[in-house]
């Protein structure tokens, strides 16, 4: 079967991620990635030929995550929540600047200006919000520590990056932030021999929970009574002072803003495909793992701080380079402690996301195999699930979402805020659960 009809079917199943590992591949550069209501999807038309047979390193496939761990860390991770760890830290950026334009701590930020500044990489490979309008994101070559900080914002709506690497200059030296899916693909395009990857020599990611389809914004709009004539100007997913707002300015000087914890209600609406079958959260084969340091005492102080975890010696080293010349501050910390902070998103992704898969596969539809799956699955946990997905199915649909509409979003916000937190409660025995004792079971790689 030719590769770009076997790519259409994952496309059409719903699986595919919008990466653009498969348009990558193409030999001819005749393919692009598409914007569409729900993402990203490859372009792949008439005779196309691949320098590599895109499925292998197709995430809507599935990743055989153990197979990439035996070879990329030369075993299997001592936790299979949080991935290989090599350090873990609190941290953030010393620079204000840098620290309070970021969604976080501004530790990715930071490592990226550092790296280009001590000659380590010829520029950096980053989504920018803004491109090639306000509401959507595009990848970009940073090869300055400006447009590094003017890409430091979140993204919460699916962009593909991989995309980017056939245009990576020969001979140059590249760092990549990009989501835990695709720094899976691009360690494998590593190994695998593809140059343009291996001019990736730095992977930095953050921790990734959910993702948005694109109309979300504009429903968003909606329940703001904001008509559909006066367009978005600027929009930024984690404005202001950590953990910031949803902040969306109109070309009528309309500010429209959000809490975070208010404009999730979103997510039961439009969450991503691919948030719901990803079993990584942890960002696990990231040289640099960066996610929220959520904790009573550091939301208390504000400004930001994240969890900064290090997956082999060389990060380490330049962690601690940027440590003891003052750009950055580091507090070690424990994994199990680290990873607590995150319980309730790790369960969602390494049990949750699991059993959704094997849900979709048992009713014949396709959906990605990472290779191992949990034991010890209690009955409860999975009854837990069934009550989130009848939630998504019921709310995924059009007449769901313009029901949605009808109310304002400063009623909506509150409300979901506080069913969210009431469900928290209810299903955490049952989310938590064995968690710390979690252990997977290993299906033999695939050809």
């Amino acid at each position: 079967m030719p590769y770009s009809r076997e790519l259409t079917k994952i496309v059409r199943a719903g699986s595919c991620i919008g990466c653009g590992a498969c348009v990558a591949l193409v030999k001819s550069g005749n393919a692009s990635m598409t914007d569409t209501p729900r993402g990203p999807v490859p372009s792949l038309n008439g005779s196309i030929t691949f320098h590599l047979n895109p499925v292998e390193f197709c995430p809507g496939k599935g990743i055989h995550y153990p197979d990439l761990y035996s070879k990329v860390f030369s075993g299997y991770p001592d936790n299979w929540l949080t991935g290989h760890i090599d350090t873990v830290h609190i941290g953030y950026a010393k620079d204000d600047k840098i620290r309070n334009n970021a969604a976080s701590g501004g530790i990715i930020s930071s490592t990226l200006i550092y790296l280009l500044q001590t000659a380590k990489i010829d520029a950096a490979i980053v989504v920018k919000q803004g491109l090639p309008v306000p509401e959507k994101a595009r990848v970009i070559l940073a090869h300055t520590a400006e447009e590094i900080m003017a890409s430091s914002q979140s993204v919460y709506i699916p962009v593909s990056t991989l995309d980017i690497l056939p245009k990576l200059e020969k001979g140059k030296r590249y760092a990549i932030t990009c989501l835990p899916e695709q720094s899976a693909v691009l360690r494998k395009m590593k190994l695998a021999g593809y140059e343009p990857a291996r001019q990736v020599k730095y992977i930095l990611g953050p921790y990734t929970g959910t993702a948005l389809y694109p109309n979300a914004i504009d429903h968003f709009l909606r329940t703001n009574r904001i008509k559909r004539t006066d367009q978005i100007s600027s929009l930024k997913w984690r404005a202001g002072e950590w953990p910031g707002h949803l902040e969306i300015i109109t070309d009528s000087g309309k500010v429209i803003t959000s809490k975070k914890v208010y404009y999730n209600f979103l997510i039961p609406f439009f969450i991503t495909r691919a948030s719901l079958q990803n079993m990584d959260f942890c960002n696990e084969f990231a040289d640099l793992s960066v996610g929220d340091a959520w904790s009573p005492d550091y939301e208390k102080q504000g400004k930001g701080f994240s969890v900064v975890v290090s997956r082999n010696p060389e990060m380490t080293g330049i962690l601690a380079e940027m440590r003891k010349k003052g750009l950055i501050v580091l507090e070690e910390n424990d994994a199990g402690a680290a990873s607590e902070m995150h319980g309730h998103m790790i369960d969602f992704k390494k049990r949750g996301s699991y059993i959704r898969n094997r849900m979709r596969r048992i009713a014949g539809r396709k959906s990605p195999d990472f290779g191992y799956a949990p034991q010890n699955l209690h009955f409860s946990r999975i009854l837990v699930e069934l009550v989130i997905d009848f939630i998504f199915l019921l709310s995924g649909n059009r007449v769901s979402r313009f029901i949605m509409t009808l109310f304002p979003e400063k009623f909506l916000g509150p409300i979901f805020n506080g069913l969210r937190l009431k469900w928290k409660n209810i299903s955490k025995p049952a989310k938590r659960k064995g968690l710390r004792e979690y252990r997977v079971k290993i299906s033999e790689p695939w050809q």
